[in-house]
């Protein structure tokens, strides 16, 4: 709306009555009402300009999804440009440990972080510290799981941090099973570590360690099982230390192998030894009748971007972009573990017992398309030089889009 002109002519603005002209009171009001409902209009019809990017995400958050919003995939989707970069750095995080620690090990190159995960139907907000914190007050969460999840921990701290910084409570001997907590919402981080969820014991050979591994499918790993009682929240993951020779037992059968080779034990592969792993720690949590309601979420499997070699052999991972889904490669070995694990997880579901819940956390896709996003030679290892970490992911990085995610699902079942 155009604002009405201000002439002398309209005011009667002589020396005699400048402003007001007191035998015309009613001129006067109606058109100082006037400009003053014209400002007001003017700037309601553009209230974004008041709002920031902050607010939009969180509002976006604490709206409930309407029916059809709620069928949105989150985890099908492409990387986009976002030039905002990350949430915090190496320099505002102090908890990134040396070997994600990426600039600080040499890496130059920043476009990796110029990037956001756009699901299809919908938009996934960025991760707000505030919004996370508020739903976990006075709650446990547990991640389950090997190097890979701790690096997942990792990144949830460093975001958490931006808005209260963790007191640590527990570290073990060797930097396993840790335990944050964060007083003001008097909420508990906790790290359990476990390579294969059920119990395995290494094979001892001449006195060495042979880096075979012999996994009890009747029992499950008490570093985690023995604090289920204690958790609200759990997301579970492993998967890598899977790819070697390993033998299924069950009672006192030898049911299975990977990598065996052997005339009287059938290799059954990567994926049935992971489903027969998950679905004895699903059972465990169905049946465990100590524990309180408790909500359960799988993450799924988080692929490795080895090129010219494995991470033994001269392996690599020096791209600087991120792939689009047509270099997906649906029939490998990644999309069916992926694929085996949303399967479990929606096993447990229909077999969850008053009180138990379970949901998927499945950042597969959008991290088949980030070869660009791994440490590679800049992990900072004197021991190991020669040789690239195309595994764990860099912090700040593509991996903090799992806790977007993880928020995005707390939401919907909060």
């Amino acid at each position: 709306m155009k604002l009405p002109s201000c002439s002398c002519s309209a005011f009667k603005c002589g020396k005699k009555d400048r402003w007001l002209n007191m035998e015309r009171p009613i001129p006067f009001l109606l058109i100082g009402l006037t400009t003053i409902l014209s400002v007001f209009i003017l700037y309601t019809l553009n209230p974004l300009k008041f709002v920031t990017e902050h607010d939009i995400d969180q509002k976006l958050l604490l709206i409930k999804p309407h029916k059809e919003e709620d069928k949105c995939d989150l985890f099908n989707g492409n990387w986009v440009p976002d030039f905002k970069g990350s949430m915090y750095t190496n320099s505002s995080c102090a908890t990134i440990p040396t070997s994600k620690n990426c600039f600080r090990n040499g890496r130059r190159d920043k476009d990796f972080l110029n990037w956001r995960w756009k699901p299809e139907r919908c938009d996934l907000p960025r991760f707000d510290a505030t919004a996370y914190l508020d739903i976990v007050r006075g709650k446990t969460l547990a991640f389950i799981g090997d190097s890979v999840a701790r690096n997942h921990i990792e990144s949830l701290l460093c975001l958490l941090s931006q808005k209260e910084v963790p007191v640590d409570a527990y570290l073990d001997s060797e930097d396993r099973n840790r335990i944050w907590h964060f007083p003001v919402h008097n909420f508990t981080l906790k790290m359990l570590w476990t390579k294969f969820l059920v119990h395995g014991e290494e094979r001892v050979i001449n006195g060495s360690s042979s880096g075979i591994f012999d996994l009890y499918l009747d029992k499950v790993d008490e570093n985690w099982a023995r604090d289920l009682h204690s958790l609200d929240y759990v997301v579970i993951s492993v998967a890598h230390w899977f790819f070697r020779q390993v033998y299924l037992h069950r009672g006192s059968n030898v049911v299975a192998c990977v990598y065996c080779n052997e005339a009287n034990v059938t290799d059954r592969g990567v994926a049935f030894a992971l489903r027969m792993a998950f679905r004895a720690a699903f059972s465990q949590i169905n049946h465990c009748n100590k524990c309180k309601s408790i909500v359960t979420l799988l993450r799924t499997f988080s692929p490795s971007h080895f090129e010219h070699g494995s991470w033994n052999t001269g392996g690599s991972c020096n791209r600087t972009s991120p792939y689009n889904d047509q270099k997906i490669n649906f029939g490998a070995n990644e999309w069916e573990i992926r694929s085996m694990q949303v399967e479990e997880i929606e096993r447990a579901e229909k077999r969850g017992k008053k009180g138990k819940s379970f949901g998927v956390l499945d950042v597969t896709m959008a991290m088949l398309m980030r070869p660009d996003g791994h440490p590679g030679a800049f992990w900072g290892n004197q021991w190991m030089k020669g040789y690239n970490d195309c595994v764990h992911w860099c912090l700040p990085g593509p991996i903090d889009v799992w806790n977007d995610l993880l928020l995005a699902v707390l939401r919907r079942l909060d």
